[in-house]
């Protein structure tokens, strides 16, 4: 009896324990089936091209061929140089290190296996306080340089004054130091009593630029600003104006002051004033961190997020880049910032170089600070701003960053990390599609997948978004997009003349944002012509109806043959169709051509008549066109700021000697930007929205057919094959989700912010 009871619990067990077993294994494969597979990070189809070891030739200077530079040029005795981050204007400081571009010519013989590797050079800038001019040397040959040699005057056919260099960081320093001695330590009751200033709370400082308002100027009007978040909307109402023409800052001076709209000559005629009660005072007044850009809200959801299922399909070797059909080679420079060379689309070479030039702001104010200022951005440096981008953010997280090495007012090369991101994008509209709903019913489309090259520079107040994009279609687009501050001033009569209140006692001041890009086509070659193309109305009779008309659109087309000819003013009106072409026609008969299509919002160029416009000639043309010449490599210059009246670079000059443009090398100079009126919604930051612009480079008949037909990212179904996967991956996707493999989230951008101290 006992037997058979325990033999009935045995099997009650193993029925319970078998149940168990199978309600645990439908809970785990419910639970491992919700988790999808980990994407593999290697692509499933090979690449279309192979990476190429002569794009080394436009790369960036190394860490260890910037050292080489710098030590050769310290060894040379007669330069007498110093490389100490605070060396003073009455020294020799070796202010900038950068690659030299080879020749064109020699490049192209290079690049198409028809001659030797070009010499690799570096530029050398050497600030020479002590003689009073400034030097450029081409430094050579490396990694291992053995000579130098002074290319100033044939660069730029002048000697450049000591006045035209950018301020270091020593001449800051020392600055800094003088506001603190001559301004500061005189002000203590007024400054503590308008802005709380103290000890442990000080003010910041902004400047003005140009520096005065003739050639040898050097008269700074220095604004100062509230220590808070966005400093720079925190304007105080006090600027002063500080006379450092003199290498020696024993010799500096101040020449003016302004306090609330007051003018003062001396320091103490400030002092004695404001005492006696004679002046409207500022009340200090504790102000809510308006500029903070801390988030309001903490983060409930994560946003949308893009990861690559099949692996990445474009990949970066050194500083060459294949990408489906396209390939090229790039580089950050320190002065202009973002530049592409050899850009090809299936083999064939479109574009020689692509790259950012100049960004230039006019300002309008009531009061000095603002009133004079005109920014030059490469006289400072676009590229020399580029930190480290902040995945996720700055870039989709998955992107591939990569490292910059830079040599500008610092003692030593200085790495910024994860300064470029590259990633493939969903732009979020198809790149082109056709439903048939008519006759043959169908579906045709492809979503706009592209490469998008990055970088973002944060130039003082304003960070400036840089994109190359390469579209499947043949097209290669760069735009600029700008957020960050806005500049204002201190609000004072008649301010409202020149943009609108953003905050209290804060004016928003009225500003342009010229760009400009260097755009060197090569189409089929290096002969090649400038058309234009539009349209007219035109009353034509009716072959039917030979007695009635009706305005008809009819094409008109015009080849430019001359520089002149070819440079388009913004104040007047231009074709629409702008074209770079070859001699050599498609399957069709027409010219094969690449097409200039400008997305811009500028507002008005400065008058001519303005001693400092001849820095910014290039801004008169919406696209001027010029024959290529390795001494007119830049639009604009690094002495552009300092020297504005009497510049290094007068762009206007490339055109002025009229050469002609039939069958020639040509290179397109694009401006574009926009007009910006501060607005409440400018507080605390700009937005990108809008606030940009661009250059599209589209084939035009340089194809016999639209490139993407052949993309494999093409869709198409007809009734009854709406869920085949043949010609519909989208149909499959459900079946093949995976999840990413993310990279640690990472940060070390603050390690290369510009400071003010010794780095010795």
């Amino acid at each position: 009896m006992v037997e058979k009871r325990m033999n009935s619990l045995v099997k009650w067990a193993l029925i319970l324990f078998v149940l168990f077993s199978i309600i645990l294994n439908i809970v785990l494969i419910g639970i491992h089936t919700n988790r999808a597979p980990k994407c593999s990070a290697q692509r499933v189809q090979p690449l279309r091209g192979k990476h190429d070891e002569r794009s080394g030739v436009f790369a960036d200077l190394t860490r260890e061929e910037y050292l080489q530079v710098q030590q050769y040029m310290l060894k040379q005795k007669d330069l007498d140089i110093s490389t100490n981050q605070i060396t003073k204007p009455s020294q020799n400081f070796l202010f900038l290190i950068d690659l030299s571009l080879p020749k064109k010519a020699d490049t192209l013989a290079y690049l198409d296996g028809k001659s030797s590797k070009p010499i690799r050079e570096a530029t050398a800038v050497v600030f020479h306080g002590a003689r009073g001019y400034l030097k450029e040397y081409v430094v050579g040959p490396l990694p291992k340089p053995t000579y130098h040699r002074d290319v100033t005057m044939e660069r730029y056919k002048t000697e450049l004054p000591i006045t035209a260099r950018t301020v270091t960081i020593g001449e800051y320093v020392l600055i800094f130091k003088f506001l603190d001695d001559e301004v500061f330590s005189k002000l203590g009751k007024l400054l503590k009593e308008s802005f709380d200033v103290s000890v442990n709370k000080k003010m910041e400082a902004f400047e003005q630029m140009p520096r005065g308002v003739r050639s040898g100027d050097r008269k700074t009007w220095i604004s100062f600003f509230r220590d808070m978040s966005g400093m720079y909307i925190h304007p105080t109402g006090f600027e002063v104006l500080v006379n450092h023409e003199s290498v020696n800052a024993s010799d500096w001076r101040v020449e003016r002051l302004l306090y609330n709209g007051q003018y003062f000559y001396t320091v103490e005629e400030l002092r004695q004033k404001y005492d006696a009660g004679s002046v409207k005072k500022i009340v200090y007044k504790e102000m809510t961190d308006y500029g903070s850009l801390k988030p309001r809200n903490k983060p409930l959801q994560l946003g949308p997020q893009q990861f690559y299922a099949e692996g990445k399909r474009y990949s970066v070797s050194n500083n060459h880049v294949l990408y489906l059909d396209w390939s090229f080679a790039f580089g950050l420079s320190s002065l202009t910032g973002m530049r592409v060379f050899d850009v090809r689309f299936k083999g064939e070479r479109i574009v020689y170089e692509l790259s950012v030039q100049e960004a230039m702001s006019v300002y309008g104010s009531v009061t000095p600070g603002m009133m004079l200022t005109k920014f030059l951005d490469s006289s400072i440096g676009i590229g020399r701003f580029a930190h480290e981008l902040v995945r996720g953010v700055d870039c989709p997280y998955e992107a591939t960053y990569v490292d910059t090495y830079r040599y500008i007012d610092v003692p030593v090369p200085v790495r910024f990390r994860n300064s470029i991101c590259i990633f493939e994008h969903n732009m979020g509209q198809p790149l082109r599609r056709h439903f048939a709903d008519f006759f043959h019913n169908s579906y045709g489309g492809m979503v706009n997948s592209a490469l998008v090259f990055r970088t973002i520079t944060a130039i003082g107040n304003y960070d400036y978004l840089w994109d190359f994009i390469f579209y499947q279609s043949g097209s290669v687009e760069a735009k600029v997009h700008a957020t960050g501050y806005i500049s204002s001033s201190y609000m004072v009569d008649d301010s409202l003349k020149h943009g609108h209140q953003v905050a209290e006692n804060v004016l928003g001041n009225i500003h342009t944002h010229f760009i400009n890009f260097k755009v060197d086509l090569d189409v089929l070659g290096v002969k090649n012509m400038f058309q234009t193309k539009d349209m007219e109305f035109v009353n034509v009779s009716l072959p039917w109806m030979p007695e009635h008309y009706a305005m008809v659109p009819q094409l008109v087309e015009r080849q430019l043959k001359t520089e002149q000819e070819a440079a388009l003013r913004y104040d007047t009106k231009t074709p629409r169709y702008l074209h770079i072409a070859s001699n050599k026609t498609n399957r069709w008969g027409h010219q094969r051509s690449y097409r200039l299509q400008v997305f811009s919002f500028t507002g008005d160029h400065l008058p001519e008549s303005q001693p400092e416009e001849r820095a910014m000639s290039w801004a008169r043309y919406k696209v001027a066109i010029t024959k290529q010449k390795d001494l007119e490599q830049t639009s604009s210059s690094l002495y552009s700021q300092n020297n504005i009246w009497n510049p290094a670079v007068d762009f206007n000059k490339y055109i002025e000697d009229n050469e002609s443009i039939e069958d020639e090398d040509l290179v397109a100079w694009v401006t574009t930007g926009f007009l910006h009126i501060p607005h409440a919604e400018d507080i605390p930051n700009t937005v990108t929205v809008g606030n940009g612009g661009g250059v599209l480079l589209r084939p035009h008949n340089y194809f016999d057919e639209d490139p993407s037909i052949h993309s494999p990212d093409g869709v198409y179904f007809s009734p009854g094959s709406e869920e085949s996967c043949d010609n519909n991956r989208m149909a499959c996707l459900a079946q093949e989700t995976c999840s990413p493999v993310m990279e640690p989230f990472t940060y070390d951008g603050f390690n290369g912010v510009m400071k003010f101290d010794d780095w010795v």
